[in-house]
């Protein structure tokens, strides 16, 4: 059974109101159920500093999953990846080099020149 971000003894993982209602914009129009559905924030190994950020929708949170809940939007966050992320806010950022999601992690000790992995 997945645990709710209440019963986490991790720092939350916090979405902005405009990353909540851009990611919400998308499940919609992917057809996927706002009230079950979700977007997953993840790490995996790779990028020349070791980690980086993965996210993706999915239906329904897996059983081991922390699930956090921002202005509707349902985030899951697998138990592995919790420890590099705990603390960590999304934002949606739009700019001249375009849009798109942003992690703001506060365990971050570097990061590569392009800003695509990070080491914690």
């Amino acid at each position: 059974m997945s645990t709710t971000a209440q019963e986490s003894e991790q720092p939350e993982i916090e979405v902005s109101e405009a990353a909540s209602n851009k990611a919400l914009a998308l499940l919609e129009e992917e057809s996927l159920d706002t009230d079950t559905a979700g977007l997953r924030l993840f790490v995996q190994q790779g990028g020349c500093a070791g980690l980086s950020y993965g996210m993706r929708f999915d239906t329904s949170p897996d059983e081991d999953d922390i699930v956090y809940e921002h202005h509707g939007l349902r985030v899951f966050v697998d138990p592995a990846s919790i420890q590099y992320i705990a603390g960590s806010v999304v934002e949606y950022e739009t700019g001249l080099q375009g849009a798109g999601f942003d992690v703001e992690n506060p365990n971050i000790v570097s990061e590569c020149g392009c800003g695509e992995s990070f080491r914690t």
